[in-house]
């Protein structure tokens, strides 16, 4: 079983910053890729980046310069900085572990970025 637990949601205004985190735990040998998604009410659950064992990263062109994913390895936790936001970046913001055939998600964690 893996457990993967999100943080760093909340408000900010427009033009601000926050820093989202996601540890995964639980029966793990070692994990490829991890990587950030967010969703709004009535829309397609959208990948926003993700990073690989090896350093990798990609970014979608929506967030590409604004937002940045990294990692720490030796804590199984991957980081999404958000600079920028504006108030299309609101949304509940989803860490996802895929590991052999399983995808594990987060509960999401709320951002909420006022104009």
């Amino acid at each position: 079983q893996v457990h993967v637990v999100e943080s760093g949601g909340g408000l900010v205004q427009a033009g601000g910053s926050l820093r989202l985190s996601c540890a995964a735990s639980g029966a793990i040998a070692s994990i490829n890729v991890m990587g950030w998604h967010r969703q709004t009410p009535g829309k397609r659950r959208e990948l926003l980046a993700y990073t690989t064992i090896q350093g990798s990263t990609y970014h979608a062109d929506s967030v590409k310069g604004r937002f940045t994913i990294s990692r720490d390895n030796a804590k199984n936790t991957i980081y999404l900085q958000m600079d920028n936001l504006q108030p299309e970046d609101t949304a509940v913001y989803y860490c996802n572990v895929p590991i052999d055939e399983y995808d594990y998600w987060g509960q999401g964690t709320q951002v909420t970025v006022s104009s």
